[in-house]
């Protein structure tokens, strides 16, 4: 890990949840996480005062029909945690043509060409289409953005660390740099994240997972809801 000298610095956490969930947490027994817990293990040496959690509310698939009922539940164990917000963007489904990129016969993997995909075409020449489902979050990026800027401006934090790799906070991050002298950290959840947000953040922590495992929420919690259990799979 990597740090400024950040003792007494009062420090806001921004989470992109989709972000940290498919870039660390999908596939792995961690899931049930304490953010608090976590946070206060990444930044030992800041004051962390509020962690803001951006997500969307999952629809059921075909495949996996209890995905909302495993979200609702963590959503619902984030309400014990005194220190965390949470602020829900949208999904939006659409069904859109898509060209179809070419494969390799004996790998099933796409094909490459002076570093772009191969476009898959027809008998004339003209590219493959398919009508396909596509379900996008919306919300979560912009959501942050406000938030970040608001802190900035307002003067609410010293210190703002990101959790996420979207090169689209780009500009929200510069701004509070650059106009409110904010200290910015960054958590990348997947190693390749964007370049640019790495070489903008004044520092950067590797989220290790021995800080997932020992982070984890109690696998039963008494919510406003009521009881809440840790999804059976998780």
């Amino acid at each position: 890990m990597l740090f400024l000298d950040t003792a007494v610095l009062e420090t806001h956490v921004y989470i992109d949840g989709f972000n940290l969930y498919y870039g660390l947490l999908r596939g792995t027994p961690h899931k049930w996480l304490d953010l608090e817990r976590f946070c206060d293990q990444l930044l030992p040496k800041n004051d962390v005062r509020k962690i803001y959690y951006f997500t969307a509310k999952v629809d059921a698939r075909p495949h996996d029909p209890d995905q909302p009922t495993r979200q609702l539940a963590y959503l619902h164990a984030l309400e014990t945690l005194p220190r965390v917000e949470v602020h829900l963007g949208t999904f939006m489904s659409s069904v859109v043509s898509q060209v179809v990129v070419d494969t390799d016969p004996a790998t099933g993997r796409y094909l490459r060409a002076s570093g772009k995909p191969v476009i898959k075409t027809d008998s004339a020449g003209a590219p493959v289409k398919v009508w396909t489902f596509k379900s996008e979050e919306k919300g979560s990026d912009v959501n942050l953005a406000a938030y970040l800027l608001r802190d900035a401006y307002q003067g609410n934090c010293a210190c703002a660390v990101i959790v996420s790799n979207d090169s689209d906070l780009l500009t929200p991050i510069r701004m509070a740099k650059a106009d409110c002298g904010m200290t910015i950290g960054l958590v990348p959840p997947r190693p390749k994240g964007s370049v640019e947000l790495k070489r903008l953040a004044d520092f950067k922590i590797e989220p290790r997972v021995h800080l997932l495992a020992s982070s984890q929420l109690p696998a039963i919690l008494q919510t406003p809801q009521g009881t809440v259990h840790k999804p059976a799979n998780w």
